[in-house]
């Protein structure tokens, strides 16, 4: 074992197309889904230590309680079945929260790759997604942490084939947080009437009224901020615009490059280019 800590960078994502298709007996609705890996990133630091395991955090204000962080219950399970020691983690918050960027997913899941690294548990990928399952929905996403198409609860991946070679991601976040629990009790679920894996085969710039996002309705509604934003993302040059997950953050894609004068354009809001 080493003796120095571990930096890890977890990223987020967007969705390329979300589809809430049925709510189950348990409670959660089944979802087809692209997940797709943006650059943006939290900083997470954790190191050995002789005293019991701590959660601490800067950057972004992180809402609840520490104790009941991802990362920290992460911890916690891999150190129930193994025998490894205490950490201080320290998690430098970038990716803003309740945005639909799956940053605290990715924290978790980045935990649980970084403790079985840093420990050399030699867990293997599918054990890791087992653990990481139990964290959250979308957490088994990040562990492998490449283009996937989703379903079940987003649990369930397989890889996908797509290519954005050519075009570079804006994404605009305007501060609004909402509500996971909300955003599903405003959506009717339905079968889509066509298959997002086909769409998603389409060129980009035909992907424009087909690939949809079922959360929007209820978001741009309630939230103007966010169709706002949209229009002025097309206007500006953008061959696609979508909110992402159940918002509020919105991404754009752009062929060749991003305007430069694009940051200017939202004063307001926390502004992520792809370099």
């Amino acid at each position: 074992m080493r003796k120095s800590g571990m930096v890890l960078f977890p990223n987020a994502k967007i969705n390329l197309g979300l589809n809430i298709v049925a709510k189950r007996i348990d409670g959660f609705h089944d979802i087809e889904t692209c997940f797709f890996p943006i650059g943006l990133c939290d900083i997470l630091e954790f190191v050995k230590t002789d005293e019991e395991t701590v959660f601490q955090s800067s950057g972004l204000s992180i809402p609840g309680n520490p104790a009941d962080n991802l990362c920290l219950i992460a911890w916690k399970l891999l150190a129930k079945d193994f025998n490894i020691p205490s950490v201080k983690i320290h998690l430098h918050k970038q990716i803003p929260i309740g945005a639909g960027l799956g940053g605290g997913s990715s924290d978790a899941a980045y935990m649980l790759k970084g403790l079985n690294n840093y420990f050399n548990l030699k867990l293997p990928v599918d054990t890791l997604k087992y653990y990481a399952s139990k964290l959250g929905s979308d957490c088994t996403f990040f562990i492998e942490n490449k283009p996937s198409f989703a379903v079940g609860k987003g649990e369930i991946l397989n890889p996908i084939s797509l290519n954005l070679e050519g075009y570079k991601i804006a994404l605009i976040n305007p501060g609004i947080h909402i509500s996971t629990k909300e955003a599903y009790s405003a959506v009717v679920p339905r079968k889509p009437d066509k298959n997002l894996t086909d769409l998603l085969e389409l060129p980009v710039i035909k992907w424009s009224g087909k690939i949809k996002n079922d959360f929007e309705d209820y978001a741009l509604k309630k939230y103007p901020v966010i169709a706002e934003i949209k229009a002025k993302l097309t206007g500006l040059g953008a061959v696609f615009t979508l909110m992402t997950g159940s918002g509020s953050s919105v991404f754009g894609l752009f062929e060749g490059s991003v305007p430069s004068s694009l940051k200017k354009e939202f004063p307001d809001s926390l502004v992520w280019l792809e370099a």
